[in-house]
């Protein structure tokens, strides 16, 4: 749980070898680039290839089901070839899924006509037959009106009308939609059916074919990125006649690898600490196990440079706030199968494998919490032994609404003793301790009665806040007024507290429709004997599959909204900016 300590570093080299430098610092791929100059809109270079056809050509390929074995030297790739069959290959596939529809629909529409021959034009004295497939009861209105028609046949749903004319008649001479039959017979678009079918599936053979190409197309298009932030880099230098400088920040763990670059380049190297006045990116680090907070830190909001790293409580909080929500162990077990089925997949690349154990995570947790709780898709344990470790008692209002209470005041509690601890340089600190110090008081006064004592700690705590909430710590009508104004947050930080409710009630929600659903199926299987048992295990499934769905979604959204709203007003003062590293992509080959 850290922030990494970042040092500037300033690099000097020759001009005549700059471009080699920038290729061989991004290859290191350590520092975040600090522009030493606003750079102006470079003119769009020409390309030997369409980036966006590249693009699309990879994205076409990916979307493949099936993919080959990937080819990985360079020499064997054609690149101009190679796309131009895959756009053709897309073109192909897009005209004959669109002839196969179209040919699906007109199939349809003249199934119930049958096989027939439209006569010659000629012969009609250039009259034409138009097709409407009549409902029964509309005939009525098809008697009434002046075009001349003929029924071909008729069922127990529809007639079938041929209406003689020379052009279309008008819409509202007709109580249907005539039905488009084209002059083709239904044997000949059932061959051409077949035919399209046939080209469609060697199209999507040869497009399968190309999937060999994707691992090359990604490291063309990571290439053409690399070249244009490379461009982009080396018009954030400061040139002076035969010497560039550049300038950056760099983790300190990393210095030794900058030193020993410098040193192989002969590049002059100067290291400075950040001053006060300077506001470096933020480079987070977190093991794997944990990382998972990070992710949903990073995606919400960078904390400041001098602030602190918040992914290991979001992390742990998130857990419990899920679990919390879910009150059940079979749901958690069910969520636990869903994560094993994507598990491989997800273990590809460093975020998924972040999420991933966030999952078993909230696996764990899940039935930890619903084994306490003695909730299993809505029913009692199933083993004497599980029932025994039910401690909890959803049903239990008094006791539930306690525990949320506690869990959000000490998350708050926590949230500004961390603000407290950034702070700790500045007499603003005493401020969140005053909040700590508040919360944490009128906590105990509730649970056990407020006595004298309580309600002076608590006004201790209101004290500091109304004496150290502004940035200046002298005494003065200004520093009053601001502390004043941070007064009015007393209803606020209670507010935030009773928010934690929500925890308490999703849990009673989840567990009272899995008993709803558990009790409707056994009063429909014990009211309707044989089919009965058919619904009542349509009505478990379907039940606790929306249930399941209705708390997961749930789980997600407040647990997040918990730790990103309530908690982060209370831990975090500060935005920062993500440490963005000056590096090449990578593109890892796969073989499928």
């Amino acid at each position: 749980m850290s922030i990494l300590q970042l040092e500037k570093a300033s690099l000097i080299g020759l001009t005549q070898n700059k471009l080699q430098t920038l290729d061989a610092l991004q290859q290191l791929g350590l520092m975040h680039i600090i522009p030493l100059h606003d750079v102006e809109s470079r003119a769009a270079a020409e390309e030997d290839v369409n980036p966006e056809l590249l693009k699309r050509s990879l994205q076409y390929l990916l979307s493949c089901p099936n993919k080959r074995r990937q080819v990985t030297r360079d020499k064997q790739l054609n690149l101009k070839q190679v796309l131009l069959e895959v756009d053709k290959n897309r073109s192909e596939r897009i005209a004959l899924s669109e002839q196969r529809d179209f040919l699906q629909k007109r199939i349809k529409d003249l199934e119930p006509w049958g096989e027939f021959s439209l006569p010659d034009p000629d012969h009609l004295s250039n009259e034409k037959f138009w097709f409407y497939l009549v409902p029964n009861f509309k005939m009525k209105e098809v008697e009434h009106t002046t075009l001349p028609w003929i029924s071909v046949h008729q069922d127990n749903r529809h007639t079938y009308i041929v209406v003689v004319a020379a052009t279309e008649p008008d819409a509202n001479l007709m109580p249907v939609p005539r039905t488009h039959t084209g002059d083709v017979p239904l044997s000949q678009l059932r061959e051409q059916l077949e035919e399209s079918e046939i080209s469609l599936e060697a199209t999507e053979a040869q497009r399968e074919a190309l999937t060999r190409w994707i691992y090359l197309l990604q490291r063309n298009i990571a290439n053409t990125e690399d070249a244009a932030l490379l461009a982009e880099v080396a018009d954030q230098t400061q040139d002076y006649d035969e010497l560039f400088a550049l300038q950056g920040w760099i983790a300190e763990r990393d210095l030794k690898q900058l030193q020993s670059f410098a040193t192989q380049q002969g590049l002059v190297l100067l290291l400075e600490q950040p001053n006060m006045e300077e506001l470096p990116p933020t480079l987070l680090e977190n093991p794997e196990k944990v990382g998972g907070g990070q992710e949903v830190v990073n995606f919400f909001q960078t904390p400041g440079y001098r602030s602190w790293d918040p992914s290991r409580v979001v992390f742990f909080s998130f857990v419990s706030f899920f679990a919390i929500i879910m009150s059940d162990a079979g749901y958690s077990l069910l969520l636990g199968a869903i994560l094993l089925w994507y598990w491989k997949s997800m273990g590809q690349t460093e975020t998924g494998r972040r999420l991933r154990a966030m999952g078993a995570a909230l696996t764990g947790a899940g039935v930890f919490w619903g084994v306490l709780v003695g909730s299993y898709f809505g029913a009692s344990a199933p083993l004497p032994l599980l029932g025994s470790l039910k401690i909890l008692d959803l049903n239990d209002f008094d006791s539930m609404m306690t525990l949320s209470i506690c869990i959000g005041a000490g998350h708050l509690i926590l949230g500004n003793l961390m603000m407290a601890w950034v702070r700790r340089k500045s007499s603003q600190g005493l401020s969140s301790v005053g909040w700590a110090l508040s919360v944490f008081i009128a906590l105990i006064g509730w649970i056990y009665g407020f006595t004298t004592l309580h309600w002076v700690i608590f006004g201790l705590g209101l004290v500091l806040v109304l004496l150290f909430s502004a940035p200046k710590s002298s005494l003065s009508l200004g520093t009053l007024v601001s502390g004043l104004l941070a007064l009015t947050n007393v209803t606020k930080i209670f507010g935030d507290i009773l928010s934690y409710l929500r925890l308490f009630a999703l849990g009673l929600a989840s567990a009272s429709l899995a008993i709803t659903f558990n009790q409707l199926a056994a009063d429909v299987g014990a009211a309707m004997p044989g089919i009965g048992l058919l619904l009542q295990m349509l009505i478990l499934l379907v039940g606790h599959l929306l249930n399941f769905v209705l708390t997961v979604v749930s789980g997600v959204i407040h647990g997040l909204r918990l730790n990103l709203i309530e908690f982060y007003n209370w831990s975090l003062a500060d935005e920062g900016y993500p440490f963005q590293p000056f590096a090449k992509r990578e593109v890892t080959p796969w073989i499928t």
